[in-house]
């Protein structure tokens, strides 16, 4: 194993009585990477991420964190230190302050009073929380609570962080404050491996994605590599003039696929397996033909369509 890769799996495997959760999954996240993970519920997430938190037992197979194997005894007690691992179901105590419930987990730590306190200011003002530091947990919004379980999943500045489904729920504004943050993070040079439903968010966020399908890692690879593999070009078309004589100006370029007559009645998408070279060619020869055009927007297909495209049906 190379310490290039934050982690590594091989083979590994969870079993529930007769159900695999999670399936010989071979999986690698670069150091410093931001990897998101992405499948329909059931798909084996959860169990996953909760194996390389070593909070579940794997049936089968190895896990590397940095090149050390990750084992659930006290023999590497460090490497578990080096982990924060957000859960979907965080624990959150009511009637504690924000600061109170902070500097009790940053004690769990074992951080230093001096230390202790200057981190707790710190994390505080990454996550926007320092005017509520001493407001009772029971009145903050639900984004907030979020971001005080981000905090409270950093506090003891651990360079890998495990996050299950951390923003289900919150609504864009909230969405938005969160990934700042973990943009924040990865800035500072923390591995993050991520779960979520919200693939928007995680197209912006993220370097590389895995997709999860009955308990089985069906495809791994940078988000680069994915558009260019699977990401259609598509480019919508409007016209001032007769739509059918676009389409037959179109039928003589052999890079347009297939295309569809839009509610507007004079647009069209257009499914366009060329270059961006080759589009704004395309354009050119429209123009020269006279199709007078008033839209020519040319776009990929987004990370939602891709993990369609393969097969699942929902994200749900």
């Amino acid at each position: 194993m190379t310490n290039e890769l934050a982690i590594a799996t091989k083979r590994l495997t969870k079993q529930f009585d007769r159900h695999i959760a999670v399936n010989d999954v071979e999986l690698e996240v670069k150091s410093g990477e931001v990897y998101g993970l992405i499948g329909p519920n059931g798909a084996g997430k959860t169990t996953l991420i909760r194996m390389l938190a070593a909070t579940e037992e794997p049936t089968a197979g190895e896990i590397y964190l940095y090149g050390d194997r990750l084992v659930r005894d006290d023999t590497n007690p460090r490497l578990k230190q080096s982990i924060g691992y957000l859960p979907d179901d965080f624990p959150l105590y009511d009637d504690l302050t924000v600061w109170d419930y902070l500097d009790y987990f940053a004690r769990l730590y074992k951080l230093k009073d001096s230390r202790r306190r200057r981190r707790l200011y710190d994390v505080l003002e990454l996550v926007e929380l320092t005017t509520k530091r001493y407001s009772a947990i029971s009145t903050l919004s639900r984004g907030m609570k979020q971001r005080l379980g981000l905090a409270r999943t950093i506090i003891h500045e651990p360079i890998l962080l495990l996050l299950d489904e951390p923003v289900s729920g919150l609504d864009p504004i909230a969405r938005l404050q969160f990934r700042e943050i973990i943009k924040a993070l990865q800035g500072n040079g923390m591995t993050i491996l991520i779960s979520s439903h919200v693939l928007s968010d995680l197209a912006e966020l993220c370097s590389s994605v895995g997709i999860m399908e009955l308990g089985y890692l069906v495809e791994s690879a940078s988000l680069e590599q994915l558009y260019q593999r699977l990401s259609k070009q598509q480019i919508i078309l409007s016209t001032l003039g007769d739509l059918e004589a676009l389409k037959r100006e179109l039928k003589h370029n052999s890079l347009v696929e297939e295309w569809e007559v839009l509610p507007e009645g004079k647009s069209l998408r257009v499914n366009f397996s060329g270059t961006t070279e080759e589009s704004a060619q395309l354009l050119r020869s429209l123009v020269e033909s006279g199709i007078p055009l008033t839209q020519f927007n040319s776009q990929r297909e987004d990370l939602e369509s891709i993990f369609l495209k393969l097969g699942h049906k929902q994200v749900s």
